[in-house]
Formats: structure tokens, sequence, C-alpha cells
């Protein structure tokens, strides 16, 4: 059975990697573009930041510990609310120590939390792969079976077939030749031949 190759673009294969790096990469650069259009050193923008991020981190607090307890809702309220903290202080500290300690603090959460996504979607992708190689054997084995097993009665049904002419040209033969008695054979318990003109004669 000959499979289809598919060669995938490098791009698509490092997207996912690179995603938790340009998303605090992307907000930090953000956010000092924030403080320098006036952000820094400002309570009012980091109030406004501090209650945004204490409400995505309830939130993800309620939506944790909710009836539907849903984990994709919480991760995303929890990541929302980080990302806010992460952008208020970027925004409010002169310096870019801070800043930058934070991008790369939350950079390693977001890879170590990656990672584990990853590792679970790989293994369901190979679980998947397994199964549907499992289920492409079962079925080319099946198919292998039946083909012998077709073959093998056509080759019988030919067997027969040329068995059967070549009794009858035998027959047809030996009952043309002269002396010959049908009641021989009927007599050594064979079964009895047609009658024919010449017989009858």
């Amino acid at each position: 059975m000959n499979e289809q190759i598919i060669a995938r673009h490098w791009i698509p294969l490092i997207a996912p990697k690179a995603a938790p790096a340009l998303a605090t990469s992307t907000v930090l650069i953000l956010a000092r573009i924030w403080n320098a259009s006036g952000a820094e050193h400002s309570t009012g923008n980091a109030v406004l930041m501090t209650a945004l991020s204490l409400a995505a981190g309830a939130a993800g607090v309620f939506a944790s510990i909710g009836y539907a307890g849903d984990k994709v809702i919480a991760g995303t309220a929890f990541a929302t609310s980080g990302a806010l903290a992460f952008t208020g202080i970027a925004g409010y500290t002169d310096g870019l120590s801070l800043p930058l300690l934070l991008w790369v603090l939350a950079t390693v959460a977001a890879y170590g939390l990656a990672t584990r996504y990853w590792r679970t979607d790989r293994r369901t992708t190979v679980a998947h792969e397994r199964h549907t190689t499992v289920r492409r054997e079962e079925h080319a084995h099946i198919e292998r079976v039946e083909a012998l097993k077709a073959g093998a009665q056509i080759e019988s049904a030919r067997a027969g077939a040329a068995y059967a002419e070549q009794l009858a040209t035998a027959l047809i033969t030996r009952a043309a030749l002269p002396g010959f008695n049908p009641q021989t054979l009927t007599e050594a318990g064979l079964p009895q031949l047609p009658a024919t003109d010449r017989d009858a004669a």
C-alpha cells in the first residue's frame, strides 16, 4: 500500500514552539512603548492594571472552582491576569532590569505550561497514529487473505474444469476403440456410460 508523503514547511512546525516567547516578548515591547508614552510612575495606570489583573485572577478562580470547572477558561483567565500584571510592572518602572527579569520568568513559566500540553498532544497523536497503523495492517491482512482464497478457488475451478474435460475426452476416445464393451465397466462397478449410436446399431 503506497502512502502519500506530505512534506510540511518549517514555519508551521516551529511556530507553536516560538509562540510563548513571541507572546511574552510582545507584551514586554508594548509595555515599554506604553512606558515611553507616559505610563512611567503613573499611579492611575498602575491602579488600573492592578485592578484588571486582580479581576482576571478572580475570574480564573471562579472558573476553576465553579460548577462547570472549565480548565480552559480558568487557564486563560490566569494567563491574562499574569500578562496584565507583567504589563503594569513593565510599564510603571523606569529601568529595564525588572521588566527583563519578569520577561524571563514569564517566558520560562509559559514554556513550562506549554510543554505539558505539547507532551499530551504528542501522546494523543502517537496513539492515533498507532491505532491507524494497526487498523491499516489489519485491513491489508484481510485483503491479502481474501485474495489468496479467491485465487485458490479460481485455481480449483480451473483444475476441476480441466479434469472434467480430460475425462470426457478419455471416455470419448475409449468408446471409439474397437471391441470396447461398456457392460464390462458396469459389471466392474464403474458408472454406466451413455449409449452411443454404434452401440445401438
